[in-house]
């Protein structure tokens, strides 16, 4: 088994001398030869949160600089990537469901290399390619510089591991390769993992420690997607709110409000959005930056995970119910127009339904536009599974679940229909999914918007449209201009 980051083994090296697999080595690894880049072909899947897609286009990136070139289906692929989420049993079950999928595809070119990424190769780390026979390659978030190494190995029939968390590592100086873009939105990371022990995640130990990016790095990124068209980014980050960099120069520290005002002075004619907020962070300052630049959305997503204060105790959340209320009533207060969306846990342990119905009232008094909603799922390793029974009844879940989701419905729709009359800028993306003859964009509170075609406008455009109507899901409206 080839563990990196610092071992290759001598037939790894002799493979790449014979030019057989494209790999740049660390400078600190002898190869003995100036290599001769051959073009193989790589495809990744990604599953989960919008960091792991943006992890996606970083792991391009760095493929792609060692001569590897991106096909757009797995059938196509030498090298197969699953890139991949373990905030949920169901996120890992689709991934294991796609593992089987796969080995049609491996029986059918044994020679295919097939790798799994990200958080659920971080969690089960060797265990994985016990379990998984298929699997060549392991690679953890951190691990990805290292890829061409686990490659080159796992061309010898070597299975390669590297699942070394780093305090360091924020992939500052890659320039992602944006996979399937439509030149128009983009995702930019500016800081990686978590320091925030919520009880039943298990990012902290499948991301690591938290760090934040240089700032300059950052802006260069911005400026770099603003000079190829791009007209919206959005920062990433577990907890955006905790963004903290020291300039090593100045010694000045820069907090996630003096970035926001630095990214919208920087690409003026681009749209920022953000994400994702911690309720116990989120400053009067931020609101007040976003309510002083019209180029930074009016959206926040703020996720609550419940609305009582014995169970927000339980999940370690570092905030309770009154708190989470005044941070609402600050959005309101600052930023009127602006939309909330959330995150929310049904049947986390012992979760009475009094204590049920208090999420469903917080779930009103703050109005969400949009909620990802779920049934607490445990997940081995967490502090919750550790400490805490799991002793909700899946029947009872599950009914919590369906009155959850009814309850959004019905917000997003009586939400949707105060905006029929309104006129917003919107961002047109593309094609409705539903007729070729209409644009859908998105507006500043990140509401979906679809109108009819018209004259010249083309994706990548900005344009006022009036909404006409509205679904829980849609807004639909004419274009003004």
């Amino acid at each position: 088994m080839l563990i990196s980051p610092y071992f290759c083994s001598k037939e790894s090296k002799e493979m790449v001398k014979e030019g057989k697999v494209p790999v740049s080595f660390p400078k600190d690894v002898d190869t003995g030869t100036d290599l001769e880049k051959v073009e193989q072909t790589f495809y990744i899947e990604s599953y989960g949160c919008q960091m792991n897609f943006s992890d996606s286009e970083i792991v391009a990136s760095i493929l792609a600089e060692t001569g590897f070139k991106a096909v757009n289906s797995a059938d196509e692929a030498d090298f197969i990537f699953l890139n991949t989420c373990s905030i949920r049993e169901k996120a890992e079950d689709s991934v294991r469901k796609r593992l089987s999928e796969l080995q049609i595809l491996k029986k059918r070119k044994p020679e295919r290399i097939i790798g799994v990424l990200g958080c659920m190769a971080e969690r089960l780390k060797t265990k994985f390619l016990e379990e998984e026979k298929i699997v060549d390659i392991v690679a953890g978030p951190d691990a990805y510089r290292d890829l061409p190494l686990l490659i080159a190995g796992a061309g010898m029939g070597e299975k390669g591991v590297n699942v070394f968390l780093s305090r360091e590592e924020t992939y500052g100086d890659v320039s992602p390769l944006r996979l399937g873009s439509n030149g128009i939105t983009a995702f930019l990371s500016i800081m990686r993992g978590c320091d925030n022990m919520c009880s039943f995640c298990v990012v902290p130990f499948t991301r690591g420690r938290e760090r934040s990016r240089d700032l300059f790095s950052i802006l260069a990124e911005v400026s770099d997607l603003a000079g190829k068209g791009y007209r919206e980014v959005t920062l990433l980050g577990q907890n955006v709110d905790s963004y903290r960099w020291v300039n090593p120069d100045s010694f000045d520290t820069v907090s996630f409000a003096d970035l926001l005002r630095r990214v919208a002075k920087e690409a003026p004619g681009m749209r920022i959005r953000f994400s994702t907020s911690h309720p116990k962070d989120i400053t009067d300052e931020v609101l007040e930056t976003i309510a002083s630049y019209p180029n930074i959305c009016r959206y926040i997503h703020l996720p609550v995970q419940s609305g009582n204060s014995r169970i927000l105790e339980l999940m370690n959340r570092t905030y309770d119910r009154q708190w989470y209320r005044e941070r609402v009533n600050a959005i309101r207060r600052i930023l009127p127009d602006c939309a909330i969306s959330s995150d929310i846990i049904v049947g986390f342990c012992s979760e009475t339904e009094d204590e049920f119905e208090e999420t469903l009232e917080m779930m009103t008094f703050a109005d969400y536009t949009l909620c990802y909603m779920f049934q607490y799922s445990e997940r081995p390793g967490t502090p919750a599974a550790k400490r805490l029974t799991d002793d909700i009844p899946p029947e009872v879940k599950q009914t919590r679940l369906e009155k959850t989701i009814q309850l959004q419905r019905n917000l997003s729709l009586k939400s949707n229909l105060k905006d029929i009359g309104k006129t917003f800028e919107v961002l047109i993306e593309g094609n409705s999914r539903k007729s070729a003859s209409h644009f859908s964009g998105r507006n500043s509170q990140n509401k979906v918007v679809v109108f009819p075609k018209f004259g010249q406008a083309k994706p990548g455009d900005f344009v006022q449209v009036l909404v006409t109507d509205a679904t829980s899901g849609t807004l639909l409206g004419k274009p003004l201009s």
